[in-house]
Parts: structure tokens; C-alpha cells; sequence
């Protein structure tokens, strides 16, 4: 009953990250953009409206704290272990994923650089923004492969842990069910089926775009 109750609240977190993406694609018309070929297009009077916005670089800058520019080499040396880890987890799941069976996990589901397109943003914001992207996608696209690999080798329900949770946590087992594990992991490790539901929601979402 317990794990039925459990993944009844996986499945409806689900529910409602589906609808925040149609939520996002009704401020389309709010916002005076439409999209087409994966791109915003802005109206051209919206587009005036934007750079009218934008703040002057220098202005930018000089208005800037001190210490927000002294912090500012460190925020960006973070671009070195995160473009690694990109590397190394990549590298992994084109070369383990394979002989395991595991379906690869499609990098570009995870990455959107597109606020540069934003007239109201200055030079340095644009950076900003498309490096808080690239951050934010890898970290979530290596936990995607992380929670494939965990399915594969360790589909085991933590007790206590809530934030543990993922996508894939759904089709674990509950903690302490030994019988469970021995009788039903190497099923559990086949379960990816519903990954096709995902690649079906990525085209629906590309034909309503389009």
C-alpha cells in the first residue's frame, strides 16, 4: 500500500511538471513572442520596447557591488569541473549504457541557450544567463544518468531520504525487501519503457511550436 501511495505522488509531481511547460507556452501570446524552429520570435514593436530596456553596459558595471565583481572569478571557475564532469559522464554513457541496455540520455533534452536572444539583456548578462543554462542542463542531464545507472545497479528505495527522489525512483523497490530485490531486479532493470512516452512528449511539444 505504501509503495502504491508512493508512486500515486511521483507520478502527479509528474503530472505537474508537464503542466508548468504548458503554463510557459501560454505566455507566448502575453509576451508578444511566437515560437518557430525552437526560437522566439518577437513582434518588431516588442523587440524596440526591449532594447529601449536594456541597461548600458557601462552603467551595468559601475553600479555593480564590489564584492559581486570580486565573487565573480569564482562563480565562472565553477565552468571547469561542470564542463568535465559533462565530458567524463558523457563518455561513460556512450561507452557502459550500451552493454548494460540502458537507453542513452539525449544531452540536447537539457540544454536551451536561448535568453540571448532577449533584447533587453546587456552584453554581460546574456553571458550570465546562457552560463547559468549550461550549468543548470549538464547538472541535470549527469543526475538523469546517474538515476539510469542507480536503476540498473541499485533500484532500492532509500527509508528516509525524500530528497533523494528522482524520475526513475518510481520503479524501485521498497527498502528491506529482500525477496522483492532477488525476484524482481533484473525486471526493474528492463524498465524504461515509459521513456518512450517521454520522446512521444518531445513531439508533441515540437508540433505545437512549429
Amino acid at each position: 500500500m505504501e509503495h502504491d501511495r508512493l508512486n500515486q505522488i511521483l507520478d502527479q509531481i509528474q503530472k505537474l511538471e508537464a503542466q508548468i511547460v504548458h503554463e510557459l507556452q501560454q505566455k507566448e501570446a502575453e509576451y508578444g513572442y511566437k515560437i518557430h524552429e525552437k526560437k522566439a520570435h518577437f513582434a518588431q514593436e516588442i523587440r524596440l520596447q526591449h532594447r529601449l530596456l536594456k541597461e548600458k553596459l557601462l552603467h551595468y558595471i559601475f553600479r555593480s557591488r564590489f564584492l559581486v565583481l570580486l565573487t565573480t572569478p569564482f562563480i565562472y571557475a565553477c565552468l571547469i569541473p561542470i564542463a568535465l564532469m559533462d565530458l567524463i559522464c558523457s563518455t561513460y554513457q556512450w561507452i557502459c549504457f550500451p552493454i548494460y541496455g540502458i537507453p542513452a540520455v539525449r544531452r540536447s533534452d537539457y540544454l536551451a541557450f536561448d535568453r540571448h536572444h532577449l533584447s533587453y539583456l546587456n552584453l554581460i548578462e546574456k553571458i550570465n544567463c546562457e552560463y547559468c543554462a549550461y550549468a543548470n542542463g549538464i547538472l541535470h542531464y549527469v543526475a538523469e544518468i546517474s538515476a539510469r545507472t542507480e536503476q540498473y545497479w541499485c533500484p532500492i528505495k532509500h527509508f528516509r531520504c525524500v530528497k533523494c527522489t528522482h524520475k526513475r525512483y518510481k520503479n524501485f523497490l521498497n527498502f528491506g525487501d529482500g525477496e522483492g530485490y532477488f525476484r524482481q531486479l533484473d525486471q526493474i532493470r528492463k524498465e524504461f519503457h515509459d521513456l518512450d512516452d517521454g520522446k512521444k512528449a518531445r513531439t508533441d511539444r515540437s508540433l505545437v511550436q512549429s
